[in-house]
């Protein structure tokens, strides 16, 4: 099925040994493969994937990645420059325009 135009939003929240990051990236790969946008937003715990090979290479095929700045200060996690940093604002901007949205708690 052709998903040209059509946007997928995912929110990780768990940290990147959890099964939640491999599910999220096998989502967005699926989704990039047949023509949608994909929106990786990553908050809580799961702000410690924001460099993991997996999440950079789904960027790569043109993800656009998000991760909490909030979430990063309190987890002493340096902001990356591999992502935009933001907060719940954007969050809410991507649960909109999405057309599925899926959160990985």
């Amino acid at each position: 099925m052709d998903l040209t135009k059509r946007k997928l939003g995912l929110m990780v929240s768990t940290a990147p040994e959890h099964p939640n990051l491999d599910t999220a990236v096998g989502l967005g790969r699926a989704a990039l493969d047949r023509g949608a946008e994909v929106y990786l937003y990553l908050i809580d715990d799961g702000v410690a994937g924001v460099e993991d090979p997996r999440v950079q290479a789904l960027a790569d095929r043109g993800a656009k990645l998000f991760v909490c700045a909030y979430g990063c200060q309190k987890r002493r996690q340096p902001l990356s420059d591999k992502a935009t940093n933001c907060g719940l604002v954007v969050l809410s901007d991507i649960v909109n325009a999405t057309d599925r949205f899926l959160a990985l708690n």
